[in-house]
């Protein structure tokens, strides 16, 4: 078995699917966390000059959803064959958009500007891609995973987004996403991952 050290900030963020991916697989990882004071030392020994990093067996990879996706397919969370990986990337392309919006609001330093993209993305985008999720699930036949019968990193990182936008979301409008977010939050295996994680502000 190879060994894993996972490097990351002592945040969710970018980090957090890969350490739910290894919470769910029961797999033991270094999980080492820098803070904005360590980050300029630690930078130097990354491949890409950013976090997260995955370093397997001494050999570091970089880029969150390249170490997502690999921990997936390597812990057997990316579901049964081509057609069902293929409904797990759709997933990721749809949780992406809403990342994607999320950050620019969280970017944004104009205060009018960054208000105006959070009523857009609490008003308009959050219902428009969440609903696309729900169809999603529902084209599974509404068992409250997004592919076959077990737990996938579509699943995993549905239960991470829903963390980011809570403030943003009423998961009771969405029965389906919310059963997806419960089925992984009352996971074992996840569950006791989540009590004992570091409490980060994001």
């Amino acid at each position: 078995m190879p060994t894993y050290r996972f490097r990351y900030f002592n945040a969710k963020a970018f980090g957090e699917v890969s350490r739910l991916l290894f919470a769910l697989a029961g797999q033991g990882y270094e999980d080492a966390r820098f803070t904005q004071e360590t980050w300029p030392a630690e930078k130097p020994n990354t491949p890409l000059g950013q976090m997260p990093v995955l370093d397997i067996d001494g050999k570091s990879f970089g880029q969150s959803s390249a170490i997502s996706r690999y921990l997936a397919r390597t812990f057997g969370f990316y579901g049964n064959g081509d057609l069902e990986a293929l409904a797990v990337d759709q997933v990721l392309g749809v949780i992406q958009d809403v990342i994607t919006a999320l950050m620019k609001s969280f970017q944004e330093k104009d205060e009018a500007k960054k208000a105006e993209l959070r009523k857009e993305l609490a008003d308009v985008k959050i219902p428009l891609y969440f609903g696309m999720l729900e169809k999603l699930l529902k084209n599974n036949g509404s068992t409250g995973l997004f592919v076959g019968k077990k737990i996938s990193l579509a699943d995993v990182s549905l239960f991470d987004l829903c963390d980011k936008v809570k403030s943003m979301v009423k998961l009771a409008d969405y029965p389906l996403v919310k059963k997806c977010n419960d089925n992984v939050g009352t996971n074992p295996k996840i569950k006791a991952w989540v009590e004992k994680r570091p409490v980060t502000e994001f």
